[in-house]
């Protein structure tokens, strides 16, 4: 019997399941019950993420039960002081969001631990400011991110407000694989309970007012300059729409997209990534012709930009373009007004544009890049702090997060709109729209195009398939790519690097992650996603004039080829 079967039966005989959740089960085919029960749900690079429904691999309260056990049992063997400093819950819109966030707060209250929760969904970088704010040991964000409306997740915070790394999620993973089978997990209660406090709006008030005061030019100019929001139905709709009229913006919400709906029925996808996100923003904006078009995830941290170009057209940015056009807007006006650091640095991950570290080393900033996962930029972020610099200035991602100021240490789509929409304005005000400002940058650092694609590798049969082409790619290196010879491969599971017959370690934890970098300057990186079944194909291409468009496309097709994918 196959183990996914075993598992099935072990779920259909199991009183601990109720009868509607064993008729779901009963009625799936069997391709359906395989990649439901073939394996236990993992945790990837944002925590634990997945579709939701019954089965080993799935989002649902008997797997998130087993690891918010675990939790507990962690934060009581880790800190001595965890049932009176507690741990701050937060949700966004997703299905079951109450149901899961309350099953979490009973068990850390049956374990003794206080738990404070908002009286309804908040952003996932307000619960990171929570976390610091209030001083607990710990936080949980109830969120699948950009995910689509079948997932729901389990992101864990440390005690700084970053999301766990390696090094804390290995000892906690081994505490949960202990614990045994999700259905038969079982613990002493203690007495006496956990405390369970609602929180105020004091929270709020205090993550508002340090958002508003990382404006740099406050006093500009905001008349004849329109912004259309859209939050995707999630939980950034409040604090955004006090920032922006706190700021004075005149601002146009997409009604149709402002209810925290778990079904997402007003939005084709609720991420930012996609050109779909924005179809109605793009409508709306037409309509009351408006500068700039911005969207955030379901959890808020995440932010995406169009805006209307000199042609009239509305034109959407990668999350490439978008940050390091705010890298420089930033680091120029704390250069103006004598704000920026002396010893400051600027982190970034190793599957982002190159673009960012030219600039950001011309204003004499140190660049340091991760791994993907913004827990990793966290968590230096502390680091730095606790050994007195270099000072951070700067973070941010291809995939659309970045950070401007640390009382948040995750990526904060906030704190984003905020200086993309007053950085849109300062160009505005130049006559400059933003093609104009990206333009200007690659003149004088290069000329950069930067694709992210992706192929989906799902079940069981897709799981086989990845891990035999990350094989063959480790077996067999690439090494010539479209018109220009590899001179370096790195593979960060094996923490090497090849130049030739010349091998370097890597520092950065292990992960299945490779990097090509080209003689002409290209880079190619490909990662499994690390929340859901597909690979990530992250395409840098490099030159010096502006003959670079369509380079990306090329070397893509070049790399499926050498994979045999196409």
């Amino acid at each position: 019997m196959e183990k996914y079967e075993v598992n099935v039966k072990r779920w259909l005989s199991s009183p601990k399941v109720d009868s509607p959740t064993k008729a779901i089960i009963e009625k799936m085919s069997a391709k359906e019950r395989e990649d439901a029960f073939y394996k236990d749900i993992e945790f990837g690079t944002a925590g634990m993420r997945g579709i939701m429904g019954p089965g080993t691999n799935r989002f649902n309260i008997h797997t998130l039960r087993k690891a918010n056990i675990g939790f507990a049992k962690y934060l009581l063997a880790n800190f001595k002081d965890a049932r009176e400093r507690g741990v701050v819950i937060a949700h966004d819109n997703r299905e079951g969001a109450d149901t899961f966030q309350n099953l979490c707060a009973e068990i850390l209250n049956d374990f003794g631990i206080k738990v404070y929760v908002f009286d309804s969904l908040r952003p996932t970088p307000e619960l990171s400011f929570a976390v610091r704010y209030l001083n607990t040991v710990g936080g949980i964000m109830i969120t699948a991110s950009h995910n689509p409306k079948e997932y729901n997740g389990y992101k864990i915070y440390d005690e700084f407000g970053a999301q766990l790394v390696p090094e804390k999620i290995a000892p906690l993973i081994d505490i949960i694989n202990k614990l045994g089978d999700e259905l038969n997990v079982s613990y002493e209660k203690m007495t006496p309970r956990g405390e369970l406090i609602l929180l105020d709006d004091k929270v709020d008030e205090e993550y508002v007012k340090l958002v508003l005061n990382i404006s740099l030019n406050k006093e500009l100019d905001k008349s004849n300059f329109r912004i259309v929001f859209t939050p995707q139905h999630g939980a950034s709709y409040a604090n955004a729409m006090r920032v922006f009229k706190t700021l004075g913006y005149d601002i146009y919400p997409v009604l149709s997209q402002c209810s925290p709906d778990p079904n997402f029925s007003g939005t084709i996808t609720p991420n930012p990534e996609d050109p779909r996100a924005y179809v109605d923003a793009i409508k709306l904006a037409k309509e009351v012709n408006a500068n700039l078009i911005v969207t955030t995830d379901p959890d808020g941290d995440r932010c995406g930009l169009g805006f209307l170009n000199k042609k009239g057209e509305y034109t959407l940015l990668t999350g490439n373009q978008s940050a390091v056009m705010l890298l420089d807007y930033i680091l120029k006006m704390r250069k103006e007004k004598g704000l920026l650091s002396n010893d400051g640095v600027v982190y970034n991950t190793i599957v982002t544009s190159p673009f960012g570290n030219d600039i950001a080393k011309s204003y004499g900033m140190k660049v340091e890049p991760f791994l993907t996962g913004f827990k990793f930029i966290g968590e230096q972020i502390h680091r730095h702090e606790v050994n007195g610099g270099p000072h951070f200035e700067f973070g941010y991602e291809e995939s659309y997060g970045c950070l401007i100021k640390d009382f948040v240490r995750d990526k904060d789509a906030t704190q984003a709109i905020v200086m993309y929409a007053e950085m849109a304005l300062y160009y505005h005000l130049q006559g400059l729209d933003l093609d104009d400002v990206y333009l200007s940058l690659e003149q004088k650092f290069g000329f950069h195009e930067d694709e992210v694609y992706s192929m989906n590798f799902v079940g069981l049969e897709g799981e086989v398939k990845l891990k035999n082409l990350l094989k063959n790619l480790r077996d067999n290196p690439i090494d010539y790519l479209f018109d220009s010879e590899v001179i370096r491969l790195e593979d960060y599971a094996l923490s090497i690097a090849r130049e030739g017959d010349k091998v370097y370690p890597l520092t950065l934890p292990k992960s299945d992650v490779f990097r090509l970098f080209l003689e002409n300057g290209d880079i190619v990186a490909i990662r499994p996603s690390g929340t859901e079944p597909k690979c990530k194909f992250y395409v840098m291409a490099f030159a010096k004039d502006g003959s670079v468009k369509g380079r990306a496309k090329l070397l893509y097709d070049a790399l499926l080829e050498k994979l045999n994918l196409k």
